[in-house]
């Protein structure tokens, strides 16, 4: 049968080496999971008990395509109260997870081959996703001086019709602060491209919040999701903010491609944000698990990284001892029993020099999985 070249993406290489080491485990190995960025808790049980409650009194069909109201209200209360901005409930788009909502907002604002920005290292499934739209991702190299962020010039300099940035970012960690959130935002109305944030690890940073693009510009789309700080990936609920002369497109667009989101999810998110104690203990395990690594990586020779700021990961320059980073992670996970996911998921050009390492499990197990990498790494020889 014939093929679309839509479908013609690169593999999400995490999920590969999730299944390499579900296999080690299946005979019989103790693997410490470093490579996914999955908290180690579930959803918070009160928010379970009372999702519980709802299914035993009503039969959860569709909601409306926008999602549940109160959630949707319930969130603009979210963002007057961390943020400090007021926002209409009507801007805000319950969607299937942040996947989800990335199909929506690149439906919405491109057209087929226009150019989109991306910061590299970034989120592989933006690049993906992109290409399975027919859109051109655009990898924009970043600097450690920029704290591997995106700039202001590079808006003009990429000729970008769009730009997507990430704060805390995936892979780094890294956090833009509300002045370079403002150039940003500045420069892509400056050039008319649309403006994308991607918020899905807000409330995990460790020495300063993280700045929401909706502090500083209406004209943008913020993506957020309840997979991280809420601890809810499998149950696939996300939002999105956008524009109020956007919603009726959006909400076309979501009617057509998924109906609405799942409704026992929905609910589910709206109890979990009233659970703000119990999941603000599961970002002090993330602030200890980081120090560890922090402490814990050059001391086993792995000292040059991303300044983590935020998320649960930390990005590892891994060039003195290997240039094929695919090949280091295999060796790591069968020598170490520690998974690790390889850079080359978040930057094809240089991402065979870095690994990923994920400190979002309980801190008995980073403690474990930094031992096992200590000893891997005393007996590997620098290649430079």
């Amino acid at each position: 049968m014939r093929n679309s070249r839509r479908g013609d993406v690169d593999p999400f290489i995490v999920m590969d080496v999730m299944e390499a080491a579900r296999e080690a485990e299946t005979s019989g190995r103790h693997i410490i999971h470093m490579e996914v960025g999955q908290p180690g808790t579930g959803a918070p049980q009160d928010a379970v008990h009372r999702l519980s409650t709802d299914m035993s009194n009503d039969p959860l069909g569709y909601t409306v395509g926008l999602g549940l109201p109160e959630l949707r209200a319930r969130i603009s209360q979210h963002y007057s109260d961390c943020y400090g901005v007021e926002l209409d409930a009507d801007r805000v788009v319950i969607t299937a997870g942040a996947s989800g909502a990335f199909l929506l907002a690149f439906s919405a604002l491109f057209d087929t081959g226009e150019r989109v920005g991306l910061g590299t290292p970034c989120y592989p499934s933006y690049r993906q996703i992109l290409k399975a739209l027919d859109l051109l991702p655009v990898d924009m190299p970043t600097t450690m001086m920029n704290r591997m962020q995106p700039v202001a010039a590079d808006i003009a300099a990429y000729d970008l019709s769009g730009l997507i940035v990430a704060s805390p970012a995936n892979p780094t960690g890294s956090m833009l602060d509300i002045d370079a959130m403002r150039d940003l935002a500045d420069a892509c109305e400056l050039k008319g491209a649309a403006f994308i944030s991607d918020e899905i690890y807000h409330g995990l940073a460790y020495e300063s919040r993280a700045v929401s693009a909706l502090e500083v510009t209406d004209e943008v789309y913020v993506i957020n999701s309840f997979s991280k700080y809420f601890s809810m990936t499998g149950w696939r609920v996300g939002w999105m903010v956008v524009p109020i002369d956007h919603v009726r497109t959006i909400e076309r667009l979501a009617q057509n491609m998924f109906i609405c989101p799942s409704h026992a999810s929905q609910r589910l998110a709206l109890h979990a944000m009233e659970c703000g104690t119990d999941l603000d203990l599961n970002v002090d395990v993330y602030r200890a698990n980081r120090a560890l690594m922090l402490e814990e990586l050059p001391k086993a020779g792995l000292s040059k990284f991303a300044p983590p700021d935020g998320a649960f990961y930390v990005y590892v320059d891994v060039s003195d001892y290997t240039h094929d980073s695919v090949k280091f992670c295999a060796q790591i996970l069968d020598e170490a029993d520690v998974a690790v996911t390889p850079g080359l998921d978040f930057d094809p050009v240089l991402g065979h020099k870095w690994v990923r390492m994920s400190y979002a499990r309980s801190t008995k197990d980073i403690r474990e999985g930094l031992k096992r990498l200590t000893g891997f790494m005393a007996k590997q020889d620098v290649v430079n």
